[in-house]
């Protein structure tokens, strides 16, 4: 292992203060080789207050980012509506970007971002990036040694009943743009891509349960929201590597035993047990399950200790907890490095492109072809990142 002593070197100009800010500002400075100075959004007020809490220096409107010559790369933290045009503005500027999901809301807005930031040498980064924590780190890990021999299958499920329990202003998800499939589906598509490559064609039903829908929790508790989209989203995928899979995204679904995600092989099955009924596995921690060949239902060989046979496999890649912002991290040391960042534009608007393929499925009855292509990232080292040293630890 080789260790690097950083300076605060790569300088980040934050746009969009809103709650999700938070934890990425949290992450961001328990490191040392990037600095966010200058927070930037529609409302001077937020802008201010956010610097303050954190202790940046700069709060200012957007533009104050982008006139920034000493600002590196935008953190495009805006609401889905704006990403494609915040991101093509800091390409404009001369700065690498880093958006929060989705990429784009169109495909001529991805395609044209992606080609933007190769002509002019810049690097664009996109969450979600918790495929970078120790859970799914371990899942991709379990793969490579080849835990569960050559991967056949892949199944994911998200059943909940929306976020107008618990969110205070739950408008977005129900309009043009939101919805389980564009809201959840990047988490666990993104996930399928890092364990088994690229997708080939998808199929898709969906439908919208609700015309209307009642926010309850805050100020607005008793309100109704119009639903301009469709809630409950099932589809079918073929990956590259032969591999095949099923995922549900669902608003319309008020509890389920169902497990978040399995992977199946040809000697095994990895399973993504649901630790939290209201994150579940579209954060970074919670267990892996494994059971292979050995310890399987039907057995006659003794089964390890655990629920039902399941072996719970240790995480020896840190990060067992929210640290939304690696994606930014490795960004930052792969423009060090001249290599594309794992959390890369290439594979967000891979999956932006199957998740617009579902959406358009059902409308024509058939199977629709995904015509991008990205390569599946390259697992962290274990020790990529010190967090007690804040020095950046990577393999030589």
């Amino acid at each position: 292992m080789m260790t690097r002593e950083t300076s605060k070197s790569f300088r980040v100009g934050l746009i969009g203060c809103g709650r999700i800010s938070d934890i990425y500002l949290k992450t961001l400075s328990k490191f040392s080789n990037v600095e966010v100075v200058a927070c930037a959004s529609l409302d001077p007020s937020e802008s201010r207050t956010k610097a303050d809490q954190y202790g940046i220096a700069k709060a200012c409107a957007p533009d104050g980012v982008f006139d920034d010559p000493t600002i590196d790369c935008v953190l495009n933290l805006t609401i889905p509506a704006a990403h494609a045009e915040i991101s093509l503005r800091a390409l404009e500027a001369g700065k690498h970007v880093y958006s929060e999901k989705p990429l784009v809301m169109d495909r001529t807005d991805g395609k044209t971002i992606l080609h933007m930031a190769s002509e002019k040498g810049l690097l664009v980064g996109c969450a979600p990036d918790t495929f970078l924590g120790g859970r799914w780190q371990t899942v991709r890990r379990l793969i490579d040694e080849g835990a569960i021999g050559k991967p056949t299958g892949v199944f994911a499920h998200v059943g909940t009943h929306g976020t107008e329990r618990h969110h205070p202003n739950p408008d977005f998800y129900y309009q043009a743009g939101g919805g389980p499939l564009l809201d959840l589906g990047p988490y666990y598509l993104t996930a399928m891509v890092c364990c088994l490559g690229p997708v080939d064609r998808v199929a898709g039903m969906a439908r919208r349960t609700f015309d209307k829908r009642m926010i309850e929790n805050g100020p607005r508790n008793g309100e109704w929201m119009d639903v301009e989209v469709d809630t409950h989203s099932l589809s079918l995928l073929q990956f590259s590597s032969g591999a095949i899979g099923s995922m549900t995204m669902s608003f319309d679904v008020w509890d389920s035993e169902t497990p978040r995600f399995e992977i199946y092989g040809e000697k095994g099955t990895i399973s993504i047990p649901d630790p939290d009924p209201v994150h579940g596995a579209n954060i970074f921690q919670g267990d892996v399950w494994l059971k292979t060949r050995e310890t399987s239902r039907w057995s006659h060989q003794p089964r390890p200790s655990g629920r039902e046979g399941w072996q719970v496999v240790v995480n020896k890649h840190g990060f067992n907890e929210d640290r939304r912002g690696l994606g930014l991290l490795d960004l930052a040391l792969a423009a060090q490095e001249g290599r594309q960042p794992r959390a890369s534009g290439a594979l967000a608007y891979h999956v932006f492109e199957v998740m617009d393929a579902i959406e358009r499925a059902p409308k024509f009855g058939a199977y629709q072809t995904i015509e991008s292509r990205c390569a599946a990232p390259e697992p962290l080292p274990v020790d990529f990142l010190n967090d007690e040293r804040k020095e950046l630890v990577h393999a030589d």
